[in-house]
């Protein structure tokens, strides 16, 4: 099935951008490698965001484009005639189409950020993050199913990076002042790591590879006061997974060698998290999902995909909404 066919079947029926202006729509999206593994790469990822037509797009692996285009997120940005917040930074970008107040940086591979403002005056913070990608917790026990706990979880603060650097981009965030600003803040990207959320009782008997764990970086997410915003529309992640790893790579290739084929971990590593101030102009999540709705045939070569990532592209609706301040003065 062509390209066209897909994005038409896999967004129409839910994805339709409402006009009203109450409503964000905000995309997090690993774009392999540019878009550079697959042909036309970059225009198939121009039409996916183009039909989605989200406000603000939070990209990673927005790294040069073969030839003699720019950096993804700059290409993009250039044909939808928005605006993009980049600079230093290794791969991440903000791709949006409103006005971009102030950029903010932590880390060229980690963390950028954006305060950016609608039409309506309206403003919010948005941090596009990446985190470490070595010692996937899921495979750690795919390939040692008798693993402890412990171990296991060491593959998340020892065997890899990823509660050090997620600490590191909370501690920054936090320094800023931006966990108590007067905005709503998001903060989304690639995780590499699924959530303590979609790890439970329930999913360890749907799942081989899982089991009910407190994962550290989603947890330590969660402390910091932010909302796991796909896991606040849809709470059962038994019904509704969201999985974005991996509509490309599941294990079972005809490109892969035999003793290659091990079955993929499916997770939801791509998440976008909310934190609102207390009164104010707030956002409430009130619509998820992931593209593409149908994954792709495996036996399709990976340059002749019409989805140009090994990442699923998550969708959230957000609504605006007006919330006074609590007056706690006692008289």
């Amino acid at each position: 099935m062509g390209f066209t066919a897909i994005s038409v079947l896999a967004i129409a029926a839910s994805m339709a951008a409402s006009a009203d202006t109450d409503n964000l729509r905000v995309m997090v999206w690993n774009v392999l490698h540019g878009a550079n593994d697959v042909k036309q790469g970059p225009e198939k990822a121009l039409a996916i965001i183009r039909e989605a037509e989200p406000d603000i797009v939070l990209l990673q692996e927005s790294y040069d484009i073969d030839g003699e285009r720019p950096r993804l997120g700059e290409w993009l940005a250039g044909e939808l005639g928005w605006h993009q917040h980049q600079a230093e930074s290794k791969h991440l970008c903000v791709l949006t189409p409103l006005t971009i107040d102030a950029t903010f940086f932590h880390h060229e591979w980690h963390g950028i950020g954006t305060r950016l403002t609608d039409e309506q005056g309206r403003s919010l913070l948005a941090w596009s993050i990446w985190i470490d990608w070595r010692s996937y917790i899921t495979h750690d026990l795919r390939d040692n199913p008798e693993i402890s706990d412990e171990e296991l979880l060491a593959a998340e603060h020892t065997r890899s990076n990823r509660v050090q650097q997620a600490d590191a981009i909370l501690e920054h965030i936090r320094d800023a002042g931006q966990l108590a600003t007067d905005v709503p803040l998001l903060v989304g990207g690639d995780w590499n790591c699924p959530s303590h959320l979609d790890w439970t009782a329930d999913t360890a008997l749907m799942y081989r590879n899982r089991r009910e764990l407190p994962l550290p970086v989603s947890t330590a997410v969660a402390k910091a006061g932010l909302v796991d915003t796909f896991r606040f529309v849809h709470p059962s992640p038994a019904q509704y997974p969201g999985i974005t790893w991996s509509p490309m790579f599941r294990g079972n290739s005809p490109s892969f060698r035999a003793e290659n084929r091990k079955p993929e971990g499916l997770e939801r590593i791509d998440r976008l998290y909310l934190k609102n101030p207390a009164a104010g102009w707030q956002l409430r999540p009130v619509r998820g999902f992931v593209l593409p709705r149908v994954w792709e045939d495996e036996s399709i070569p990976l340059e002749d995909r019409s989805f140009p990532s090994d990442h699923g592209t998550l969708v959230i609706d957000l609504q605006w909404s007006q919330v006074a301040q609590v007056n706690e003065h006692n008289e």
